[in-house]
């Protein structure tokens, strides 16, 4: 009976091992540094068993004393099972499936919303709100160039067919466009009606849709021409006070399919859903959170909706399925999580910290 028990366990565990696995990454502090919601680290939830938690991995420790850094944005690729959080002041890569931390480094001026190329090459690092975008090795974290647009350097977006990087700073209304072979900016779109926050863009790299300060609501750009297309306000709600980032909305995104487009409202505690299949896009739904909405992206599929707040909605009725909490019972908070699929104990697919579109 001994034997046949452990010969069950055995092969229970090799099931799990060998079974196709979803999983989500959560990275903190990622509101802010607020450890209260989420504490240190990357947490890992199970998403086939209802976002259970799974395990922490460590980041930076924090100094007795010290407060941590805020987690500024996630990266993750699947060609190198690799993740990369970047903090206030530096970037680490870690192994998704070991936690083996494979690189540290700091950088000059800090560090933002960082994006990665989708063959897990090369990261573009903003400066924290300075001149420039470092261009990085991200096999060792080594700086290969550096590109200066002298807008606040911020949000960034590299284009899912690699074939572009979009770049946003905190003090200019236009949206500089790079050349990944040049490491050059070889576009713009613009200029908005005020300074570029959190945007989205569509599969086909036509359309980019902005969030910009003083609005509730978003702003639509031609790719191709340069030239703003829409301005769209929500209709139903003021903009409020808001806890931070200091614009009314901060958090937009496309459904992988682009039927629809996702807007945070931090004063209103919402995300206000909007028909993209239409020009401008129209307003149809709101959906209340249970704090101030500063990041709102999709699963890969498409099916789920992740809130900043940790709230996951199904996407298509736009319910709540699952709140995320940690090891200890407390309610997790990010505005920097991604989805990934594990097959034989080997990463396999990776999403990414944006809701992008993905229509060709």
């Amino acid at each position: 009976m001994l034997r046949l028990a452990c010969t069950l366990a055995l092969f229970s565990s090799f099931a799990a091992t060998a079974a196709e696995q979803h999983l989500l990454y959560v990275a903190n502090p990622g509101t802010r540094n607020y450890v209260q919601y989420g504490g240190v680290g990357i947490s890992v939830f199970d998403i086939d068993n209802g976002y259970k938690f799974v395990k922490r991995i460590p980041t930076w420790d924090v100094p007795a004393g010290k407060e941590p850094e805020n987690v500024k944005g996630v990266a993750a690729s699947a060609k190198t099972g690799i993740i990369y959080v970047a903090s206030l002041n530096r970037i680490i890569a870690i192994n998704m499936m070991s936690g083996k931390r494979i690189w540290d480094k700091a950088y000059e001026g800090g560090v933002d919303r960082i994006a990665l190329s989708p063959d897990g090459k090369i990261i573009y690092a903003p400066q924290l709100e300075g001149p420039k975008w470092h261009v990085l090795n991200a096999a060792n974290g080594a700086v290969i160039t550096e590109i200066e647009t002298k807008s606040a350097s911020h949000n960034t977006i590299y284009a899912p067919d690699g074939s572009r990087v979009y770049m946003a700073g905190l003090k200019s209304p236009m949206l500089s466009i790079a050349d990944p072979k040049t490491h050059k900016v070889t576009g713009q779109v613009g200029p908005f009606d005020n300074v570029i926050r959190p945007f989205t863009v569509n599969g086909s790299n036509s359309l980019v849709f902005v969030n910009i300060n003083g609005l509730l609501g978003f702003e639509v750009g031609d790719v191709k021409t340069g030239k703003k297309l829409a301005h769209v306000e929500v209709e139903g709600y003021k903009q409020g006070p808001v806890k931070r980032h200091g614009c009314p909305a901060h958090g937009i995104a496309l459904t992988p399919d682009e039927k629809e487009l996702w807007l945070a409202d931090c004063a209103n505690e919402m995300i206000h859903v909007f028909d993209a299949t239409v020009m401008p896009p129209k307003q149809v739904k709101s959906l209340k959170n249970r704090d101030c909405v500063g990041w709102v992206s999709f699963s890969m599929d498409g099916k789920v909706a992740y809130s900043s707040t940790g709230e996951l909605f199904d996407a298509a009725t736009k319910k709540i399925i699952a709140t995320l909490t940690d090891e200890a019972g407390h309610a997790v908070q990010s505005e920097k999580m991604l989805d990934v699929t594990v097959v034989n104990g080997k990463v396999t697919k990776a999403g990414n910290q944006f809701g992008l579109g993905a229509k060709k």
